[in-house]
């Protein structure tokens, strides 16, 4: 038996399945990860994208940020790829309980899925940081450069940024589902960016699925590796 024939088994077996997704997920609907050859880190700015996206550049630098924003991180017009659509029909088929993502781009839930813990936020949601009203996306893009409240305050994404911390909520409930799963399977992220990657650690079954284009840290530990994109891995379910 092959690793997808494998992995295909422990799906067809299972109904308690938790998918940990990153910016791999994405990268076949043409949205750059960060960490890939091609991705952000590799491009030249004024400053490295993890400066920009960090809390003390947003408020010390907000026109900068949103050129850096608008540019760089809004893909209007992505569609799901197989890999979200094959998601959200597990997710119909009562075999998938949570897809927990490190995406801001709402793809999940555009496929279907209901049940996305965001960890990173959304670019979907936006609020005001005087007066708390929220706003969409569609609301705020005609303003472009640094997005303006009705009542004169200026408009954050509801994404974390770097040096905010996690939501607790989302954290909380995403480590009990990981805890409780039958099938963990980890796609399209290298592991790196913690507290996200840590959650893996308190998966405690013996079907843990790692599948990404290359090596993680993480390798080791998983019982059963892929080497390969998610969309292709899971397009038997889209």
């Amino acid at each position: 038996m092959n690793e997808i024939e494998q992995l295909k088994q422990w799906i067809d077996e299972s109904d308690n399945i938790v998918f940990f997704g990153g910016a791999g997920v994405s990268t076949e609907s043409h949205i750059p990860d960060f960490r890939s050859v091609d991705g952000l880190y590799n491009q030249q700015y004024d400053f490295p994208p993890e400066t920009i996206l960090s809390h003390r550049f947003f408020m010390q630098n907000t026109e900068e940020f949103y050129r850096f924003y608008w540019d760089k991180m809004i893909f209007e017009d992505a569609d799901p790829n197989p890999a979200h659509k094959a998601l959200a029909n597990l997710e119909k088929m009562g075999k998938l309980k949570a897809v927990i993502t490190q995406n801001i781009d709402g793809l999940h839930q555009k496929a279907g899925s209901s049940e996305v813990l965001e960890l990173h936020g959304s670019v979907l949601r936006n609020y005001c940081m005087s007066c708390r009203k929220f706003y969409g996306l569609k609301d705020i893009l005609p303003q472009k450069g640094v997005p303006k409240c009705s009542c004169g305050g200026t408009i954050k994404p509801d994404v974390v940024l770097y040096e905010e911390g996690l939501d607790s909520y989302i954290l909380e409930k995403s480590i009990s589902y990981i805890k409780n799963a039958d099938v963990l399977i980890v796609g399209g992220t290298s592991l790196a960016v913690y507290p996200a990657a840590g959650l893996i650690d308190y998966y405690r079954g013996d079907k843990l699925v790692l599948i990404n284009k290359s090596k993680t840290s993480r390798n080791a530990h998983a019982n059963l590796e892929i080497n390969g994109a998610i969309g292709e891995t899971l397009g038997f379910y889209a």
